[in-house]
């Protein structure tokens, strides 16, 4: 997957909008970003140890950094930071945004967890 053209934060902090060329951008919220990282902490080293992550609906984006010509690492209000979000990872999060959001909407449900 080719670089963005843009990574916009929004004056709120609570959306990252994702500009790929030749593509229509993606709004992602912060509270998505946050509880769908792809770091070992939520991902687990194996699909079994997965976190599902409750209470982040008012999470905001500090600060968003690179990491080489492939990443951007994303420091949340919360201080978690250790997701390397690749361009592949953000573009797939955009296109499956709708779907991605119900599987984390039904498991909170299924956990008696709360978006907080």
């Amino acid at each position: 997957m080719a670089a963005p053209s843009e990574l916009r934060v929004s004056k709120d902090r609570k959306l990252l909008t994702v500009t790929f060329p030749g593509h229509a951008p993606f709004e992602l919220p912060a509270e998505m970003l946050r509880v769908l990282s792809p770091s070992a902490e939520v991902q687990g080293h194996s699909p079994e140890q997965r976190v599902t992550v409750p209470n982040k609906r008012n999470v905001t984006i500090l600060k968003v950094e690179p990491v080489g010509n492939y990443a951007v690492r994303i420091t949340f209000d919360d201080f978690h930071d250790t997701g390397i979000f690749t361009w592949a990872y953000l573009a797939t999060l955009g296109i499956e945004k709708a779907e991605r959001w119900q599987g984390y909407l039904d498991e909170l449900e299924e956990k008696g967890l709360s978006r907080g």
